[in-house]
């Protein structure tokens, strides 16, 4: 027996089909894409108020989920840098940062250098992604009463 290849034994070439560009790229483009994106969940952007979030805090948030790239290691950037990102001050970075910790939101986490000297905090955001899965329930059923609303009118029944 050979394993010579003939007709009956030659499987077609299959063509690959080339990536179709994420719907980030195809907005920003591949070139803005390819210095990282973030991701923020759209309730976090629509519970801005619910979540007592000023435009501060909201754009500190932002900016610390900038940082945030693997579920396990919690962002560390310094007040300085998010200060310098936001065009604010340092004391202005560190009183919302309180604010924040205050609603739970944030927990800060002191770090140290391998000399044992401080270093920037660790920001856990734990406690904002526990509010955000604790409100996505009335978001889902917005969501469904929106869906049904047209069936309702179509059917002349009242909305409740």
């Amino acid at each position: 027996m050979t394993d010579t290849p003939t007709a009956s034994n030659v499987l077609p070439f299959q063509k690959i089909e080339a990536r179709r560009p994420s719907s980030t790229e195809r907005i920003w483009g591949k070139a803005v894409v390819s210095h990282g994106y973030t991701g923020i969940p759209s309730i976090l952007i629509q519970a801005q108020r619910r979540l007592r979030l000023n435009p501060v805090k909201m754009n500190i948030i932002v900016q610390l989920l900038d940082y945030w790239r693997e579920p396990e290691r919690q962002p560390f950037p310094s007040k300085k840098e998010l200060a310098d990102r936001i065009g604010i001050t340092e004391k202005t970075v560190q009183n919302n940062i309180r604010a924040l910790e205050k609603d739970h939101l944030i927990e800060r986490r002191r770090r140290y250098t391998r000399h044992g000297d401080p270093d920037s905090n660790i920001y856990d955001l734990g406690g904002l992604v526990g509010a955000i899965q604790e409100i996505e329930p009335d978001f889902a059923e917005a969501r469904r009463k929106k869906k049904e609303a047209p069936i309702a009118a179509e059917r002349g029944r009242r909305r409740q």
